[in-house]
């Protein structure tokens, strides 16, 4: 595409992209103009690190090439590239789909680039989404996403604790300023677990909550354990229940439409009084399984008492064959065989888990490398473990691979990939495993 702007997207959208699609454009202007490309819907499977159905942008500096991959339902910012000439690829694997993206792009002179009118602009022509902005953590090397952000901290947010409290946007009833982030942090005893409850909630309207939402994660950090649920609209949210003692609640609103905001209850529930349903099966921890996942052989408890006293089960026995690891990257481990399907990362087979390990292999001249070949092998053709099933990663091993390789995936323009915080924190070979 050699014009001055125009418009792009999945084959299909907005209806479903198909399975297995390869496409790539080419975008080039006259210099010195640079390409500038905003992806204004975005429905591809994810999550990050993107493995399975990806949208790619790659651009050539000088004599690097830089890729920016982007999967899931928001929509990422803007995209002021360096070059006058960019690379787009929309892959897509053979199962699960979405409604795919459509994006727009433009020649820009480079004192032209811009962000759009609730992004942030840092470095030069970098933008950045609203909750990146006075979120704690500097994303900007310019370090001006978290310059005045003393009175936005002030407006909303802090530590719960306590068996009983009440959290609510700012103004509630009346409509919230634009512009937050807000972050409460809830904590019990331990031996409780979290019941949310919200009594009024209406915020702005969308398609996909990405401008106002509320945002619930299952512990005492973004990142530290799965999350619950992201809400918009005027539709109550169900009551959540966190795993254990800490729950985090997030709310962002960006400088668009504002409406009356919400207000919530929570309780602190004794995982001892805390009951499941009649269909449901309750672990020491108060969490409530589903009747299919006893006895299957994986240990959904932290007890692993799901999986005790499986002798009279209705359920098929576990059985795990083990097989010997002819991915050629993924040999030479401390151990030398996996087991598949791998219900972790979804994937059926070693020649499938071959493919996604690709992507890894341009990182081979890094001297991290080694370290980061370890653990992605570990996630992705794991020990298959003598009692039955497979043993994910160690902490540990994560850790360490993020410690040394993160910076220089940074300077690539690749973030993290995995979250380590979700892995076992043990060095007990018979809970997790050391590649």
């Amino acid at each position: 595409m050699t014009d001055l702007g125009n418009s792009f997207s999945s084959p299909n959208h907005p209806g479903p992209y198909p399975p297995n699609s390869h496409c790539v454009w080419v975008i080039q202007v006259p210099p010195p103009h640079l390409v500038q490309i905003r992806i204004s819907s975005l429905a591809v499977e994810g999550p990050s690190p993107c493995l399975f159905d990806w949208l790619e942008v790659q651009e050539q500096i000088e004599e690097t090439s830089v890729f920016t991959r982007f999967c899931g339902s928001v929509a990422p910012p803007t995209l002021n590239t360096n070059s006058s000439t960019a690379w787009v690829t929309f892959h897509s694997d053979g199962s699960i789909g979405g409604n795919g993206f459509a994006a727009q792009y433009r020649a820009v002179l480079p004192a032209q680039k811009s962000c759009s009118s609730e992004e942030l602009m840092c470095d030069g022509g970098r933008c950045l989404l609203p909750v990146s902005v006075c979120d704690g953590h500097p994303n900007c090397n310019d370090q001006t996403d978290e310059a005045y952000c003393s009175q936005k901290k002030k407006e909303c947010g802090g530590q719960k604790s306590g068996n009983y409290g009440y959290l609510a946007s700012p103004n509630h009833p009346r409509p919230y300023p634009h512009q937050l982030l807000c972050m409460w942090y809830i904590s019990v005893d331990e031996g409780h677990v979290i019941n949310l409850s919200f009594r009024n909630f209406s915020l702005e309207t969308q398609d996909v909550c990405e401008f106002d939402y509320v945002e619930v994660h299952d512990g005492g950090s973004i990142g530290a354990g799965r999350v619950l649920g992201r809400y918009c609209g005027t539709t109550f949210p169900p009551d959540l229940t966190s795993s254990g003692s800490h729950m985090t609640v997030v709310f962002v609103a960006d400088e668009g439409v504002a409406d009356s905001g919400f207000n919530a209850t929570y309780q602190a529930i004794s995982v001892l009084n805390k009951t499941c349903r009649p269909d449901e099966f309750s672990c020491s921890t108060g969490v409530c399984l589903h009747q299919q996942l006893l006895c299957d052989g994986w240990n959904d408890c932290p007890d692993g008492a799901d999986e005790q006293s499986c002798g009279n089960s209705t359920y098929p026995p576990f059985t795990s064959s083990c097989e010997i690891i002819e991915v050629e990257m993924c040999q030479g481990l401390s151990y030398n065989i996996t087991s598949f399907p791998n219900i972790w990362m979804s994937i059926s087979d070693q020649r499938e888990a071959a493919t996604l390990l690709r992507q890894y292999r341009v990182l081979m001249e890094m001297t991290c490398f080694e370290p980061l070949r370890k653990l992605a092998c570990g996630m992705f053709l794991p020990q298959c473990s003598p009692q039955g099933g497979v043993l994910q990663p160690c902490r540990s091993v994560c850790s360490s691979a993020e410690q040394q390789c993160s910076r220089a995936l940074d300077l690539l323009s690749f973030s993290w990939p995995f979250n380590c915080h979700l892995l076992p924190d043990s060095e007990d070979p018979v809970e997790c495993s050391q590649p």
